[in-house]
């Protein structure tokens, strides 16, 4: 391995020591300094790192996600080689249209969970209605309820312990009442319903491969559901 190879995989494994992922940059450093030595330096440039963040293949907002990589790479070398360069901040303004977020009603969330117990067949329908039930309840993401463990939801307490969440962490959600009655009732019938269950998951379906399509995260991909049960009650309040 080159140096400037060798600086990158410190400085990503610096990185991830800290907790950051760095999943892009770990994709992104190597083809740096495969730039910057084909190029003949020794060193970050800030020239030469604006030339590589522009490669044509690609559009100017993953310009700008190039250069904040290597210019994050740069301040850790500058530390260990004063020659090299950071590149200036805004050289390529990222333009990122974010879509306007949609509030559903209590109609809409009605309809959704209607439309969710005529699915076919009835443990698909009853994982469907108490997962959309709980997430309109509890505002938790679509990954986090599909990647919950059993012993991830406190029944007797009303908590939900939401592990390997944003950033790594672990956080508690409580529940309202009728929320912790209904996945309670969902939990007696998911039993009833698969007595010897494959996964530990809190949420089972017979629908493995599209459960883990749908549910971003390392932790979801490791705890798909395998098969369900029943649907909980409506009523102000509870999951519908």
């Amino acid at each position: 391995m080159s140096a400037l190879g060798s600086h990158a995989e410190d400085y990503l494994r610096l990185r991830r020591a800290l907790g950051f992922k760095l999943e892009r940059a770990g994709q992104l450093l190597p083809q740096l300094a495969a730039y910057l030595e084909a190029a003949g330096a020794s060193t970050v440039t800030s020239d030469l790192a604006i030339a590589w963040a522009r490669l044509p293949d690609a559009t100017p907002n993953h310009w700008a996600q190039r250069l904040a990589v290597a210019r994050g790479f740069a301040r850790y070398l500058q530390t260990i080689d004063p020659a090299a360069e950071v590149p200036p901040p805004g050289v390529f303004p990222a333009r990122r249209h974010r879509p306007a977020p949609y509030l559903f009603s209590q109609r809409d969330i009605s309809r959704i969970l209607q439309a969710a117990r005529a699915l076919r067949p009835p443990l698909r329908a009853a994982t469907c209605e108490a997962i959309f039930g709980l997430i309109a309840a509890s505002g938790m993401r679509i990954g986090e309820a599909i990647g919950l463990a059993r012993d991830d939801v406190d029944l007797d307490t009303g908590v939900i312990t939401i592990r390997e969440a944003k950033f790594d962490r672990s956080r508690l959600v409580p529940l309202h009442p009728t929320a912790t009655q209904a996945l309670g009732r969902y939990a007696a019938e998911r039993d009833r319903l698969c007595p010897r269950p494959r996964s530990a998951a809190f949420f089972l379906s017979g629908l493995a491969p599209a459960w883990i399509a749908a549910a971003p995260g390392p932790r979801s991909a490791r705890s798909p559901p395998t098969s369900a049960s029943a649907p909980p009650p409506s009523g102000p309040g509870s999951m519908t």
